[in-house]
């Protein structure tokens, strides 16, 4: 959609392949979603820093894929305590 509103504003420079719309969603993005990846590893007690192991290409991602698709821990770890259980 960015992408969209870009061309039709003429904002993309030739050859890029973002925007200046587009980049400014990415930019404003990026440090919740890197908190949200964080947080998800503590969740299964594992420390942030493995949040860096997504820059191996392909490996680095199916591991995190995982990990973000496994269950919490139960109970409280060295981080805090654990997500509440979902409620039915």
């Amino acid at each position: 959609m960015l992408g969209i509103l870009d061309g039709l504003l003429g904002t993309v420079s030739s050859g890029a392949r973002v925007g200046l719309f587009g980049g400014i969603y990415s930019l404003a993005v990026l440090c919740p979603s890197i908190g949200v990846g964080i947080r998800r590893l503590h969740d299964i007690n594992r420390s942030g820093w493995w949040l860096l192991i997504g820059l191996i290409p392909l490996v680095g991602w199916i591991i995190l894929i995982v990990w973000a698709a496994r269950e919490s821990d139960p109970g409280a770890n060295q981080y805090g305590s654990g997500p509440s259980p979902a409620t039915t």
